[in-house]
């Protein structure tokens, strides 16, 4: 079972530290009080703190797409809730293979089975 995502959601790049700053355009779902993200919410988000530098090497800074972790079942206002098993790239280098994933889906009411 996964969790739904909320703004509260902890997600970070690959290197650990960097965090993603979230934004829930939806505002008309709420779990736990919080706005539960849906399709795009983490695309193009900015990261905070990547770690991950040194010359020639990139830092995470930006999520590029989303992989997998948008439900098949559920929407809001058209577009899927997504889940606590997403994953998608970020622009750091090598680029094209430093993911991002959920550290802590930001609440643990509301779940669905994959």
């Amino acid at each position: 079972m996964w969790f739904w995502l909320t703004l509260d959601a902890d997600i970070r790049c690959e290197h650990k530290i960097g965090k993603l700053a979230l934004i829930a355009p939806e505002d008309f779902v709420f779990v736990g009080g919080r706005p539960v993200l849906t399709d795009g919410d983490p695309v193009g988000r900015s990261i905070g703190g990547c770690p991950n530098v040194g010359p020639g090497i990139k830092p995470c800074t930006t999520t590029v797409n989303v992989q997998r972790g948008e439900s098949g079942y559920v929407t809001i206002g058209g577009k899927p809730v997504v889940r606590a098993d997403l994953a998608g790239l970020t622009d750091g280098t090598p680029q094209g293979l430093v993911k991002y994933r959920v550290d802590h889906p930001g609440q643990t009411l509301v779940t669905e089975a994959p």
